[in-house]
C-alpha cells in the first residue's frame, strides 16, 4: 500500500473516531470547503459551511459508526474510497436507537499535500429492527 493510499484510509478511520467523540471540528478539517454531499431522496448538500449547519442536530445523540473500507485507488492528486458503512445513532435523553447501513462513495483531493474530501455520495438506507 502506498503513502497516499494510507493517507487516505487514516482520513476514513479519523472521520469515525471524531464522529463518534462528537468532534465535529476534526470532521470539518477532513473536506474541501466547496464539499457535496449527495444522499437518497434529498438535494445535494453543498458545502462545508452546509455540513456544519447540520452538526447541532446530531449533538442530542450518541453515535456509534463503523466503516469496512472495500476499495482505495489513488490517481495523481485524486482518489476515491468505497466503503461499506454502518451508524447507529441513540438518542441521549433516551429512546429508540436508529441504525443505518450502506455503501458510500467517496472522491478526495489532495491540497497542498493534504487529502479533503471534495465528493461523497452515501447510499445507508435503514435497518430494520
Amino acid at each position: 500500500m502506498d503513502r497516499d493510499e494510507q493517507a487516505i484510509r487514516t482520513r476514513i478511520e479519523t472521520w469515525i473516531t471524531a464522529t463518534k467523540a462528537g468532534d465535529a471540528t476534526t470532521v470539518l478539517s477532513l473536506m474541501a470547503d466547496d464539499v457535496v454531499f449527495l444522499v437518497p431522496g434529498k438535494s445535494p448538500m453543498r458545502g462545508k459551511s452546509a455540513f456544519a449547519a447540520g452538526q447541532d442536530a446530531i449533538k442530542e445523540f450518541t453515535i456509534e459508526a463503523s466503516s469496512e473500507i472495500q476499495e482505495v485507488k489513488v490517481m495523481g492528486d485524486w482518489a476515491y474510497a468505497w466503503t461499506a458503512l454502518t451508524v447507529a445513532m441513540t438518542p441521549k435523553a433516551g429512546g429508540t436507537t436508529v441504525k443505518r447501513a450502506g455503501n458510500t462513495l467517496s472522491i478526495f483531493r489532495k491540497s497542498a499535500g493534504t487529502w479533503l474530501l471534495f465528493r461523497d455520495a452515501n447510499m445507508l438506507a435503514a435497518v430494520p429492527g
